[in-house]
């Protein structure tokens, strides 16, 4: 900053603040993240008096990459309005920030713009409104300009597989994929990673294995979606030998494929080997300690993930609200009540996290297990409007403490929370099985009879559990 200032100085005391070469060299210097300030750079370039594109395209460029993209926005009407046509640098950044924003208005307005104007429809403007189009989910106007790019490079077809898969459309994302004439790593782990979202593990661990054939060196995002498949599907087997090809292939387990092989791990019930891989990892961020958390308490073994927690406040961590999470689940499931109601008050007094419903419903599951009903009560009907957001949101809270009332053979109370539940308009068969049983224990068969000529009435029935098996390296 001081450099800057010197700098600056130097140019109003040699008169150079009016030679427009010299002043877009210093706002090339202010904007550039490795010898600049952007905070200055904002300021240097308000007191400019009429700014030229030049001008105007680093400072989009800079605000982009550090994510102020509202201002980019404004700045790109700002130009425009001061009678400035915005070039094929101008288009990438403006078409990347809104899309972020997922503006898909504004991108068929500034798309429109590209076309009354006559700008080169170029590689770089084309991937940008392409990966615009696909974030925004507007996948017909995506594929329009697919189909008009002449050029059509790796980004391209990347941006498009994306835009399908993100949106469960594999045939068609398959159908790019095979088209692209060149296949990087990043088209590999796109695709791979759209069939684990959709749950097609097979299929990934299948492409993977196509993906080795062609020499493509995986990275690690594709390594954390090959895990994060094994985890959904409870795949050990299939994690451990992953797990073996990292090592085997000198891929380093730094915080990102730790967290993932942490929640494999934990998800098939192997919390030794999540607990070896979390203290293998050196630098440990938030993902990190809460992966480890949040796996110890899924797997019961509470006093470890407080302990821990513990340890995470000490080396400095700062938990997020999925920590919160993790933390509030283990002291439910260990019956930690007095732990539990300190731990969901520092979120705001301490951290400043705004508690969610889902933190909500993890007190109220504890109060509920413990069988304070009343105070499980009050807490539903205190939430903040802000936080519940309509009565929906609060359906799964009262379920919960349904299902505490009749744990605890508690009928007066149920029968209270079932009217209660009637009062809400939804379509969960398992709460109207719930509720028609805690009707049926008070001996209220009328009501029992409502009950069920609703679920008739709406053709709702109970959906049988369905649960994954692994044997042989095959998931059933």
């Amino acid at each position: 900053m001081k450099q800057l200032k010197q700098i600056q100085t130097h140019m109003f005391t040699l008169g150079l603040t009016q030679n427009k070469e010299t002043l877009n060299k210093f706002m090339a210097f202010c904007t550039n993240p490795d010898s600049g300030n952007l905070n200055y750079a904002e300021r240097v370039f308000s007191s400019i008096q009429n700014p030229c594109l030049f001008v105007y395209n680093l400072m989009i460029k800079a605000l982009t990459k550090e994510g102020s993209l509202r201002k980019v926005v404004l700045l790109f009407n700002e130009l425009r309005e001061e009678g400035l046509s915005p070039d094929s640098f101008t288009y990438p950044f403006v078409l990347k920030a809104i899309g972020r924003l997922r503006g898909g208005s504004e991108g068929i307005n500034i798309h429109g713009f590209i076309v009354k104007t006559g700008v080169e429809f170029d590689s770089y403007v084309g991937n940008a409104l392409l990966g615009l189009y696909s974030k925004c989910g507007c996948l017909s106007y995506a594929r329009q300009v697919f189909n008009q790019m002449r050029v059509k490079d790796v980004v391209t077809f990347t941006n498009m597989v994306s835009g399908y898969v993100n949106y469960g459309k594999l045939n068609e994302a398959r159908e790019l994929f095979e088209r692209s004439p060149v296949k990087d790593v990043v088209l590999w782990t796109t695709m791979i990673n759209g069939y684990v979202q959709s749950n097609y593990f097979e299929e990934a661990l299948t492409l993977f294995q196509e993906m080795q054939v062609c020499r493509v060196k995986p990275d690690k995002f594709t390594i954390v979606a090959l895990l994060t498949g094994c985890a959904q599907m409870g795949a050990l087997e299939q994690g451990s030998w992953i797990h073996g090809y990292i090592e085997n292939n000198y891929i380093m387990i730094d915080t990102v494929v730790g967290t993932a092989l942490i929640e494999m791990y934990a998800k098939c019930g192997c919390v030794d080997k999540s607990l070896e891989i979390f203290m293998g990892v050196k630098e440990k961020d938030t993902a990190l300690w809460t992966a480890i958390i949040c796996g110890l308490a899924m797997n019961g073994q509470t006093k470890k993930s407080l302990e821990l927690f513990s340890n995470m406040q000490q080396d400095g961590g700062e938990p997020d609200a999925i920590t919160f999470i993790g933390i509030l689940s283990a002291c439910s499931h260990g019956g930690f009540v007095e732990e539990g109601r300190q731990y969901f008050d520092s979120m705001k007094n301490v951290y400043k996290i705004e508690p969610k419903v889902e933190h909500y419903g993890c007190l109220v599951d504890l109060l509920g297990r413990s069988g304070l009903l009343d105070e499980a009560e009050t807490m539903i009907e205190k939430i903040p409007n802000i936080v519940a957001d309509g009565n929906m949101d609060l359906l799964p809270l009262w379920s919960s403490l349904l299902g505490a009332c009749r744990t605890h053979n508690n009928v007066e109370k149920g029968v209270h929370v079932s009217e209660k539940i009637s009062e809400l308009e939804f379509s969960n068969s398992g709460v109207r099985t719930l509720v028609s049983n805690i009707y049926a224990a008070s001996n209220r068969w009328e009501d029992v009879n409502k009950v069920r000529t609703t679920m008739k009435d709406l053709r709702m029935k109970k959906i049988p559990g369905f649960s994954s098996i692994e044997t042989n390296a095959i998931v059933h």
